[in-house]
């Protein structure tokens, strides 16, 4: 079978895409390991999507998802392996050998939590390095814990760990954090926050788990010792590129170039929407609209 239509990825963007892409009748497939994206890693609840006051991001992706299958899509819930676009095709080779057909695609793969690069952070993976704190949170009950990023994310992710953490730290490179005053407000609240500003992270060390990280004062030009038992990467995120990079321009980012009125690359059929995008502003409501003009122009495409 050649389908009209393959989305690659399950959050807000490939979600809407996939809604509005079934109600103009296309024969569509979405192709994603699991739903949600960056929304089931929310650390607090979402404030800032409309019709709801205040959500979770597990209860909004799964309206989202039950909305989804409502249309009676074709789901797979697969890792992708291999892109390609052959005689006006895109073949899409899927983990189990299967592959599939289609004669456009919108890549709506999101981001993936970006690297400390520093050492001990491979080894310690599952150890005390974390890079979710919805996820393994509990796990550091009573414990102290610092928090890599001054950002929204990571402030967030300190607001979430104050119901488990005993300590927490919030080491941030630049000499200001970069959160949103509202939640450097809720912060400076919790006596157990303590942020640390010109911070730069050296190592982090310890033995079967964490128990400590080195970081460089940048002020004094002075090594520091931090003890903790565990570190949560929040310095943000890089855009899931790397499969059609070949097909796509990229900035220095690495996020796809798209023209923002219709989310087409360079490539003629292929579309991409959401946080893998060059889009200014990295919200939810954002690449759900994302995924609604890329469906639309998609349509118009085929009928051309």
């Amino acid at each position: 079978m050649i389908y009209d239509l393959a989305i690659l990825g399950g959050g807000p963007a490939g979600i809407t895409a996939g809604i509005y892409s079934t109600r103009q009748g296309m024969n569509v497939i979405l192709i994603t390991k699991s739903f949600g994206g960056q929304m089931t890693q929310k650390a607090v609840d979402i404030e800032n999507y409309p019709g709801f006051k205040k959500i979770s991001g597990f209860d909004l992706i799964a309206k989202f998802e039950d909305q989804l299958r409502d249309k009676k899509i074709e789901i797979k819930n697969e890792a992708v392996v291999s892109f390609k676009k052959e005689d006006n095709l895109f073949k899409i080779k899927l983990e189990s050998e299967i592959l599939i057909e289609s004669k456009t695609v919108i890549i709506a793969a999101g981001s993936e939590p970006r690297s400390l690069n520093v050492p001990g952070e491979k080894e310690f993976i599952g150890r005390g390095v974390s890079y979710c704190t919805t996820c393994d949170g509990p796990l550091f009950q009573k414990k102290d814990i610092a928090i890599i990023g001054g950002g929204n994310t990571g402030f967030e992710a300190a607001l979430f760990m104050q119901t488990y953490a005993n300590k927490i730290y919030i080491l941030e490179f630049g000499e200001q954090v970069r959160a949103d005053k509202e939640n450097q407000d809720k912060v400076l609240e919790i006596e157990k926050i303590k942020i640390i500003t010109g911070a730069q992270l050296k190592e982090i060390k310890g033995e079967k788990f964490v128990n400590e990280i080195i970081y460089l004062d940048r002020a004094t030009n002075q090594e520091k010792h931090l003890e903790v038992q565990g570190v949560f990467a929040q310095i943000g995120y890089l855009p899931a590129s790397e499969l059609v990079e070949d097909l796509v321009d990229l900035n220095k980012k690495r996020e796809i170039i798209v023209n923002h009125k219709t989310m087409e690359t360079k490539t003629l059929g292929l579309y991409a929407a959401g946080d893998v995008t060059d889009g200014f502003v990295k919200q939810i409501v954002v690449a759900a609209a994302d995924g609604a003009k890329a469906a639309i122009s998609v349509y118009k495409y085929l009928q051309q």
